[in-house]
């Protein structure tokens, strides 16, 4: 698989990679294998990449790290989109969402931005992109996903933050594009 170390705020490593080969949870438990690593200074092999218990019906797990049997206190993020995969790693107090499209998306995914939209212009495809991975990325941050509709998410006109009305929490996001692939980063600062 090839994979690629993204542009990031500091604080958080991200890795892009892409292999129509290898499955969805390889790919995302091989990058978060090798920035865990790669962060802890030990070799790949010595990190076991698995995912939390589920709390409930319907609860998207997260991945967990391991080194030595002992679980490593660093958040993992990850998104998919067909053969590619983008994994963020932050502290844990550090709230991190990702999204990840391809540039140039089928008419499906189109309709599908469009109709939870706000824009005003539509049919510039690149601001339509721009928009709903900023959106998306939002919603992954909060940590509700799609229990929030992906129209009560707001983001201020140079779309470098978001939020969403109920919570208190302002996102920054940040652009991680590369290779075709639209990828965005929502984070916020870690609580002081």
């Amino acid at each position: 698989m090839q994979s690629v170390l993204l542009e990031t705020p500091a604080g958080v490593v991200a890795r892009l990679g892409w292999d129509p080969k290898v499955t969805e949870h390889d790919r995302k438990r091989l990058l978060a294998k090798e920035i865990v690593a790669a962060r802890l200074g030990v070799e790949p092999k010595d990190v076991r990449v698995e995912r939390e218990a589920p709390g409930t019906f319907g609860f998207h797990t997260q991945l967990i790290a391991e080194v030595g049997g002992r679980e490593v206190p660093l958040k993992i993020r990850n998104a998919n989109f067909r053969a590619a995969t983008v994994v963020a790693v932050a502290e844990p107090s550090v709230p991190l969402g990702l999204d990840l499209r391809d540039a140039h998306p089928d008419d499906t995914e189109v309709h599908i931005m469009k109709r939870h939209s706000h824009l005003f212009d539509e049919d510039d495809l690149a601001k339509l992109i721009a928009h709903w991975t900023r959106v998306q990325a939002v919603r992954d941050a909060d940590g509700r996903g799609a229990r929030v509709a992906a129209d009560h998410v707001r983001l201020d006109s140079p779309l470098v933050k978001g939020w969403i009305p109920d919570r208190k929490v302002r996102y920054h996001l940040a652009d991680l594009s590369r290779d075709g692939w639209i990828i965005t980063l929502a984070y916020a600062q870690a609580p002081a």
